[in-house]
């Protein structure tokens, strides 16, 4: 017998240290609504602090050149969650409470890639992906769901209908509901229950993670921060010296803290890839309320990279470089073969657009899966990202034109104006000021061969490609 005992210690003494615990990695996915480039610490910020945020940059990962697929609420979730340009999958723009359509049942989202192994998943925040039951989060592969339906100012307090008696603001925006699993549990939220929700979306992620701390599990974490209407807790009310956007952002990042710390806690932590980024960027026209895109031009609602470049960090203690910086293009369609790479799960059966870039997560090959990215707005092509090159194709685009938003969270209007075919460096010029096509006509072309391609695959301004799939409806 105590030659046997002997031999069994022998043996685990050789196994790695860390054998006995080993289970595939725990995703965490952090995804701001309308923040803006420049919002937290690693990206400029200076009016307010992020030291957690600080903290995920110093020891993840910066990506510097991440998009997403549109600058508008759903059709940015729809790319995150299926791996697809929204535009393959028949979701545009932001769905609202009159909408009867939404995500389809046959697309196969993160949630449901991560249940193939036996994860745990949650989603807590904002879904807008289709606020009928059969959208919601728990038809799509999340055990637990909690948050609203759709965008935080979707409801009978907005800026456009305020004026207006109650009954015909109803008529235009019902009340904003919060949802738990597939219940509404409040129907109609007021400022005071904003105010609480980043608190509790915080609460019910911590949670999580330490009822599952013993299986791997997925959390998708959608703030409805920092779209406006802004709110923030008590804790944080004027803490930051810099209005209530600061006010906001901090908050935003305590809510990472507690996260970061939970895993730490529970020695999670070399075990679990958190991914913190943005579904668009800043809704400028709100002013002192919307964050800042600099050095990038314009912002939300636009495909120049104010709009649809995001911000993102990286962080996996010992497997992610610390302290480092991907500069290689990539977008929110990747996270989920990524995921499936990482966690051995079979890809979808039908087509998906994204590719993995585990290369990149881990900083062992700088080279892009893709050789190019295409950024539709609505339905139209508008550009497309070739490595350091950025083609426009002549569209119209909204814009503040150098005026200042608005204040106190209510907008000023927009501008509208045109951009030309355009090429931009953007290693030269990040900001999309200086065309440079006249110099580059073999680069021009190259691209133009490449949109032409996925025309064909996902459409053009009312032309329907071959690719492109029916979203779910009523």
């Amino acid at each position: 017998m105590r030659t046997l005992i002997f031999l069994l210690t022998l043996f685990l003494s050789l196994l790695p240290a860390d054998a006995a615990s080993d289970r595939s990695p725990n995703i965490i996915v952090v995804f701001m609504d309308d923040m803006g480039y420049a919002d937290i610490g690693p990206f400029g910020a200076k009016a307010y602090p992020t030291p957690n945020f600080d903290r995920m940059a110093k020891e993840g990962r910066k990506f510097t050149d991440f998009y997403v697929t549109q600058a508008v609420c759903s059709a940015s979730r729809a790319g995150l969650l299926t791996g697809c340009y929204n535009v393959r999958v028949g979701i545009l723009g932001a769905l609202g409470p009159r909408n009867t359509h939404g995500i389809n049942d046959s697309e196969v989202t993160l949630a449901e890639i991560c249940k193939q192994k036996g994860y745990a998943t949650a989603c807590f925040g904002k879904w807008h992906l289709g606020h009928h039951k059969k959208f919601l989060p728990k038809q799509h592969g999340f055990d637990e769901y909690f948050g609203i339906p759709y965008s935080n100012d979707m409801w009978p307090y907005h800026p456009g209908v305020r004026h207006l008696p109650m009954a015909e603001r109803l008529k235009r925006w019902p009340h904003l509901p919060l949802i738990d699993g597939n219940a509404i549990i409040n129907p109609a939220l007021n400022g005071k229950d904003q105010e609480d929700i980043t608190t509790q979306l915080t609460e019910r992620t911590v949670s999580f993670i330490e009822k599952n701390k013993g299986r791997p599990f997925f959390v998708y974490l959608p703030h409805p921060m920092v779209h406006v209407p802004l709110y923030v807790s008590d804790k944080f009310r004027g803490k930051s010296k810099a209005g209530l956007f600061g006010d906001v952002m901090m908050e935003v990042d305590w809510s990472m803290g507690q996260i970061l710390d939970t895993l730490r806690k529970h020695e999670l932590d070399k075990n679990t890839l958190v991914i913190f980024t943005s579904d668009n960027g800043p809704w400028l026209s709100y002013g002192d309320h919307a964050g800042s895109a600099a050095p990038l031009r314009e912002g939300k609602g636009t495909m120049f990279d104010g709009g649809c470049r995001e911000s993102t960090l990286m962080w996996w203690p010992g497997t992610i470089p610390a302290g480092s910086e991907c500069n290689t293009p990539a977008m929110t369609i990747d996270i989920l073969p990524t995921v499936a790479e990482l966690i051995g799960a079979k890809l979808p059966d039908h087509k998906i657009d994204g590719k993995s870039i585990v290369n990149l997560l881990k900083g062992t090959n700088a080279k892009s899966p893709h050789e190019a990215y295409y950024f539709y707005y609505g339905s139209q092509l508008q550009a497309v990202r070739m490595g350091k090159w950025k083609l426009h194709f002549p569209h119209g685009y909204r814009t503040m034109a150098g005026k200042p938003g608005g204040k106190d969270g209510i907008p000023t209007r927009y501008s509208q104006s045109k951009i030309g075919l355009a090429l931009f460096d953007l290693e030269k010029d990040i900001g999309e000021k200086t065309d440079v096509k006249d110099q580059h006509p073999a680069v021009v072309n190259r691209i133009k061969t490449l949109a032409d391609a996925i025309r064909a695959d996902l459409g053009d301004r009312g032309a329907k490609g071959k690719g492109q799939r029916e979203p779910g409806r009523l």
